[in-house]
């Protein structure tokens, strides 16, 4: 896995365990992005005050990692491929993200950058 250190997030995208080989085939067909599949992580409630938000959380999200040498192509061609992209998993966290992911998933996942 040396050659896969960037993690993405795919937020709202189910993947199956029997669908593994058709998501890498399909990013490789339309982002030509060599991907390994890290899991399937279920968002927690959105907590305001303390209190759950309701009819929030339970997203599932799909975490993979791109392949070093197409980082570059996947930057930009992950915007051609759903009207909302993969993200990179540090983006996720700066932008506030980290707080509807379970405590576990955080500590497996720092931050690469």
């Amino acid at each position: 896995m040396n050659d896969y250190r960037q993690l993405a997030v795919w937020h709202g995208t189910i993947l199956g365990d029997d669908q593994v080989d058709d998501f890498k085939e399909f990013m490789l067909e339309h982002t030509q992005t060599r991907v390994e599949f890290a899991e399937m992580v279920y968002t927690l409630p959105d907590m305001v005050n303390g209190e759950t938000v309701p009819d929030t959380g339970d997203r599932g999200d799909l975490f993979f990692y791109v392949h070093n040498e197409d980082i570059p192509q996947f930057s930009i061609q992950r915007f051609k491929i759903d009207s909302s992209p993969p993200r990179w998993w540090e983006d996720v966290l700066d932008n506030g993200g980290g707080t509807i992911y379970p405590q576990d998933v955080l500590e497996k996942y720092p931050k690469t950058w």
